[in-house]
């Protein structure tokens, strides 16, 4: 069983930066985990936001956020990060860590393919 804990979240004023964190533990992650940040703001549908694979050569990233977020991973402490820069109102969310093992071409945007997920860190962003 794979646990993952969020942190980082909380309030910021538009254009400002937050760096969340993605820590994981039950196991030691492989080549065959990928890890994902998605998002679901009040009202809406969970979005998917990015993803990186095990050794973090590959990602994938929702247009929306390209340019302005960066994802990262230390497997040596088990903690994927994303770190948040250029934030917008419509960033605001609960910003969720997932962890699936699949072997694709390049991290997928599809949520079924992660079976672990963390609780969740609100960010929210003040125009």
């Amino acid at each position: 069983q794979v646990q993952l804990v969020e942190s980082g979240g909380g309030l910021v004023q538009a254009r400002g930066s937050l760096r969340l964190s993605c820590a994981a533990s039950g196991r030691t992650f492989d080549r065959y985990d990928n890890v994902g940040w998605f998002r679901q703001a009040p009202g809406k549908e969970r979005e998917f936001v990015v993803a990186i694979n095990w050794s973090g050569s590959m990602t994938t990233y929702a247009d929306s956020v390209k340019g302005r977020f960066t994802i990262s991973r230390d497997n040596a402490k088990n903690t994927v990060y994303l770190q948040m820069n250029s934030l917008k109102p419509e960033d605001t969310a609960v910003y969720y860590c997932a962890a699936g093992r699949y072997v694709l071409p390049r991290p997928t945007t599809t949520s079924t393919a992660y079976t672990y997920w963390g609780q969740g860190t609100q960010v929210t962003v003040s125009s």
